[in-house]
């Protein structure tokens, strides 16, 4: 093997956490990086770039952008199917999501530092969005955003349309939280608004983590790093299998224009795979030894928890007729794409008041028709990812669990009952011709056919996390407040498959968060050893 396939860091995935770790730990040009990604460079392409095709894109799953897959019948939803996939290019989910930039709140770090310690406390945790982030927006409190980090955020639109401000007085009215203006202040996590944060550019187009962390002054186009940066990236490589050396990670298997190649570490293997991380580290060797006996694999380690503990968030809808008069959008700014929205605590649960649990987003529509995308933010209900073969080609059996805990249920139908119902009231109060048509007030009120309607209207999201949970060993964790696996050496996960407890909110923040708060670790701990190395070097000269 040639020395042109031996670095000290291999990363798999360009996704948010992913090209974090990339170009932070090349930011120091003694330390070589290979990047391994499965897709290619998209980003120029217009359903990637152009924001106003973000529904689009997501809805129809453009097989050259997407990893093509089905999860299991869920039993919960009258055995339907969802797909089973997130972004194949470069930036991962990141270059194909509905762009939407939510920070986890306070409460749900507090949870994360109780179980891991003050490296996940909510300070520590605003400090580094700030290092992440050029807000271009609107806030009451300046010291809760950066503004001279790399991903751009923009806050949109600057003019919300007379639509968006009937919703938002209308959610005010029916829930008694006054509007807000920057939902990522950790001092107003709760309450309607007329501008989202969005991942894109002040000129509107998107974002992404490719763009932002892997962009002409970090990569050039031969995907070679620029100004003496170690950094290599291989498009269009399939990591097959982390390789172990007496339970050391020492390289990836991966599959590159129809062979195998097998790179080595010096260091660390570092897997960002998103929703095949979990997959990847099964066909590696560590799981449940029963399950990987079964598939064919010999276990490296046996941790039963691998690929438990799925979450994903749950959505629904309630469609209104709408004012013909109204554009859901300024005719100046299609790239706003949402209609305002919400956070808001669970309906009923007196001890939630202050927890953000429900998730609205209003989406507009030239049919003169505003769709309410209902999203459940704290759902019991836990899924699987269970490998089938030692064949990495065999799709996982991916059981999301939608609505296996009755509690989930029960919570949406509050949404309903509670929220929609009443947000109906003061829409059609502001405005006559604002009208519920689905579910209808009749739908509402019946228990029986409510429940059928949120079988029926369930949509899946692209929200799934902690299938390789962030916890100790003895409570279910699968790698540890750093991210490196138990029970072997060298490998580390950084991606929203680590997340402790389920988010509030979408997921891409946290990941970001993650990989470059596994990437500092890293790199704080090089140092830590380079000053050991040389004191033992100064010590016997001595």
């Amino acid at each position: 093997m040639g020395s042109d396939f031996i670095y000290d860091y291999i990363v798999v995935g360009t996704g948010p956490a992913g090209a974090v770790i990339a170009k932070t730990l090349s930011d120091d040009k003694g330390t070589s990086v290979l990047v391994l990604e499965a897709g290619g460079n998209n980003d120029k392409d217009k359903p990637i770039s152009d924001s106003t095709m973000a529904f689009e894109l997501e809805e129809q799953y453009f097989p050259q952008y997407f990893w093509q897959g089905e999860g299991v019948p869920q039993a919960g939803l009258d055995d339907r199917t969802f797909e089973w996939t997130t972004g194949r290019l470069l930036g991962g989910g990141s270059s194909i999501n509905g762009e939407q930039y939510v920070r986890p709140t306070s409460k749900v770090f507090k949870e994360w530092e109780r179980l891991l310690g003050p490296l996940w406390s909510p300070n520590r945790a605003v400090q580094r969005f700030k290092r992440l982030e050029r807000y271009n927006g609107k806030t009451t409190n300046t010291l809760a955003h950066g503004y001279h980090g790399r991903i751009d955020i923009r806050q949109a639109p600057v003019n919300p349309t007379s639509m968006a401000k009937k919703v938002v007085t209308a959610i005010e009215r029916a829930t008694g939280f006054s509007e807000i203006l920057d939902y990522n202040d950790p001092r107003t996590p709760i309450g309607p608004f007329t501008r989202w944060q969005l991942y894109q550019n002040p000129n509107g187009r998107r974002e992404s983590s490719s763009t932002a962390f892997l962009s002409s002054d970090i990569l050039a186009l031969n995907g070679r790093g620029v100004n003496s940066r170690k950094l290599t990236l291989l498009s269009d490589s399939t990591a097959l299998r982390v390789i172990f050396s007496n339970k050391r990670a020492s390289g990836v298997e991966f599959l590159k224009s129809g062979k195998h190649i097998i790179a080595r570490a010096r260091k660390k293997v570092i897997i960002a795979a998103g929703i095949n991380s979990a997959q990847l580290l099964m066909l590696s060797g560590i799981g449940s030894s029963k399950t990987l006996k079964d598939a064919g694999i010999r276990c490296v380690f046996h941790n039963p928890h691998v690929g438990r503990s799925l979450r994903n968030h749950t959505l629904n809808f309630a469609v209104f007729q709408s004012n013909p008069h109204d554009r859901p959008l300024p005719s100046n700014d299609p790239n706003a794409l949402y209609t305002g929205g919400a956070f808001l605590p669970a309906p009923l649960e007196i001890d939630g008041k202050r927890r953000r649990a429900v998730q609205i987003l209003g989406i507009g529509s030239e049919d003169d028709t505003l769709t309410l995308g209902l999203i459940y933010l704290h759902p019991k209900s836990r899924g699987s990812i269970r490998i089938q073969k030692k064949d990495p080609l065999k799709i996982v059996l991916a059981d999301e669990g939608f609505l296996d805990n009755p509690s989930d249920m029960e919570a949406i139908k509050n949404i309903y009952k509670i929220y929609v119902k009443d947000i109906a009231a003061e829409l059609n109060s502001i405005d006559p011709t604002y009208r519920l048509i689905s579910p209808t007030l009749e739908t509402i009120d019946d228990d029986n056919e409510l429940e059928q309607f949120i079988r029926e209207n369930f949509d899946h999201n692209h929200h799934q996390q902690s299938s390789l949970r962030m916890a100790p060993l003895s409570k279910g964790g699968v790698v540890d407040r750093r991210g490196h696996v138990h029970g072997v050496k060298n490998l580390i996960v950084a991606d929203a498959s680590i997340i402790p407890f389920t988010v509030d909110g979408n997921t891409s923040a946290a990941a970001y968060l993650i990989g470059y708060t596994i990437a500092e670790q890293i790199k704080r701990m090089d140092k830590r050893k380079k000053r050991r190395i040389r004191g033992r070097f100064e010590n016997s000269e001595e």
